[in-house]
């Protein structure tokens, strides 16, 4: 059962691919969730280059803390990295992850932190 959700997850984040692209005005924001961490990243697909990142296990606050509250400071982190890099407007790749739960929470930091999606 484990490798028919891998793969249905594939499916979903390769068909979102094929529409969405970063540049470098409007770059993509995706997500990677694992059992203990929360990962972000802003892409400028058109260059190929990572703009920035930012991770649960480099907050040092996290630690301590919920799943949750750890993508919500995951949120906060990549609005304010953002800002530094310039960059007010994202698009959003949930990277096949349904929107619930902790990449909703995410999105909810992230939009309060100031980006646009």
């Amino acid at each position: 059962m484990a490798t028919r959700n891998i793969s249905r997850r594939q499916r979903i984040k390769h068909q979102v691919r094929k529409t969405i692209s970063g540049t470098a005005d409007r770059p993509r924001l995706t997500v990677f969730r694992s059992n203990k961490q929360f990962y972000a990243q802003l892409i400028d697909d058109s260059a190929g280059r990572t703009i920035t990142s930012v991770s649960s296990r480099n907050e040092k606050k996290s630690q301590n803390c919920s799943k949750t509250e750890q993508a919500k400071m995951v949120g906060l982190a990549i609005a304010e990295q953002a800002k530094k890099a310039a960059v007010k407007s994202v698009v959003f790749d949930r990277n096949g992850y349904l929107y619930h739960g902790r990449v909703k929470y995410f999105c909810e930091a992230a939009r309060e932190g100031g980006l646009i999606f």
